[in-house]
């Protein structure tokens, strides 16, 4: 397939995105800054948060786009994007945070936990990571990634905890939050973009990819649990206020159906925002139940998603000549390195366009673009959520790119295992 000629503003917008890309790689810099600059602190911060990075460069973008080509043009294509994930995100994000979701899973955990043959905090750490991402096929990855993070937050992270710990940790995290979510065709947003078109029913996710995705997230979760399991031992046992739902069950209750009517409607943005709405309103009525509730947190991301889908709009011309130039097996892998670079659902998105492919190319497709979902921040749309709730766990408040890729790339090598050396 011939590649699209780039113009001006294909090219300038692929540079703007290098740039982002580069900065989101450099956040702890800024962050030191703002401790070896106080004057301006203010500035350094605001650069060195992962959520603001790719908001400000499609800034940076529609700036540069309303100088060349107008205001009238801009706004057209502003409003040809799809904003419905970083709503969504956004939405089921606090959703899931909420105080009667968090008890309600800990809980659950807690009493799946207790039936493994292990001492109780190895044995609910590991529970968290694999259980934890498999729920994800169910609620939706960003649900599931809030639930996790929040989980591990409470229970194993903090400013004694181990560096190498709580990146292992996050690393494992985000790769099984990634492929967790492909026993069904709507939790995973790469998934989601091609399910329709290329036939991928929940039987055909389960007999393809379900299967092999659940082992890697058990050995992964088994392999992080088994290296660290001196530290995780020598953690207190969860105290019966952790392991007891404190919250009435009728309350409990509400706030599971605001969340499942909320992954029902995904991809009916004006419902879900109102039904968020009739959310916020029950949470104050009872607020005796609730903690504070992620509205902050929940925005931050949703902005990232945001400034993600208004520069990757303007990347096709590059990205689908690269991917429709592969082979299966080429495609794979290239799908996998690029997914560290531009989101997962993008990846797909663009070879959904692709007319007449192969099954080969469907497959290679889909799984590189789960596999290499937990490389980098911006890799999987749940990530910036799950980076959120743990950076402040972290040395400056922020989790390195270098350090994420490379507590990444061995459950990432798992996932490849899974998905290439597996049957079927």
């Amino acid at each position: 397939m011939a590649a699209l000629s780039p113009g001006i503003v294909e090219i300038t917008a692929a540079a703007i995105f290098s740039i982002a890309v580069l900065h989101t790689f450099s956040t702890r810099y800024f962050q030191h800054l703002a401790h070896v600059q106080p004057a301006h602190a203010g500035l350094w911060h605001l650069l060195g948060e992962v959520e603001v990075v790719f908001g400000f460069w499609a800034m940076v973008l529609l700036l540069f786009l309303v100088t060349h080509s107008g205001a009238g043009p801009s706004l057209h294509y502003l409003e040809s994007r799809n904003f419905t994930e970083p709503a969504f995100v956004f939405v089921i994000m606090v959703i899931a945070a909420s105080r009667p979701i968090i008890d309600f899973a800990g809980a659950l955990l807690h009493f799946l936990s207790r039936l493994l043959p292990a001492s109780r905090p190895v044995a609910y750490y590991f529970t968290v990571l694999s259980i934890g991402p498999l729920l994800g096929s169910f609620i939706t990855e960003p649900a599931a990634m809030t639930l996790s993070a929040l989980l591990l937050r409470e229970r194993f992270f903090s400013r004694n905890a181990p560096s190498a710990f709580m990146y292992a940790t996050v690393g494992v995290l985000f790769v099984n939050i990634s492929i967790g979510g492909t026993l069904t065709p709507y939790a995973a947003p790469p998934v989601l973009m091609v399910a329709d078109k290329w036939g991928l029913d929940i039987v055909t996710m389960l007999k393809t990819f379900g299967w092999k995705a659940a082992i890697a997230v058990i050995v992964n979760a088994a392999g992080v649990a088994f290296a660290y399991r001196k530290y995780l031992r020598d953690q207190p046992t969860i105290s019966p206020v952790l392991a007891r739902l404190d919250v009435p069950g009728w309350v409990v209750a509400v706030h599971v159906a605001f969340l499942s009517s909320v992954v029902v409607l995904s991809h009916h943005p004006i419902v879900f925002l109102a039904l968020f709405l009739f959310f916020l309103g029950f949470t104050e009525a009872y607020k005796r139940y609730q903690t504070r509730l992620m509205i902050r947190e929940g925005l931050m991301v949703a902005f990232f998603l945001a400034g993600l889908v208004v520069l990757g709009g303007q990347q096709k011309w590059w990205l689908q000549a690269v991917l429709t130039d592969m082979s299966p097996t080429a495609l794979y892998y290239g799908a996998t390195l690029l997914t560290a670079i531009t989101d997962n659902a993008a990846l797909t998105y663009l070879g959904s366009l692709v007319d007449g492919v192969s099954d080969d190319f469907k497959y290679s497709m889909v799984a590189g673009a789960v596999t290499g979902g937990g490389l980098t921040v911006i890799a999987n749309a749940p990530n910036p959520a799950g980076f959120a709730i743990l950076k402040d766990s972290f040395e400056d408040g922020a989790i390195g790119a270098l350090g994420l890729a490379a507590a990444a790339t061995l459950p990432t090598l798992v996932a490849i295992a899974a998905f290439q050396l597996l049957p079927g």
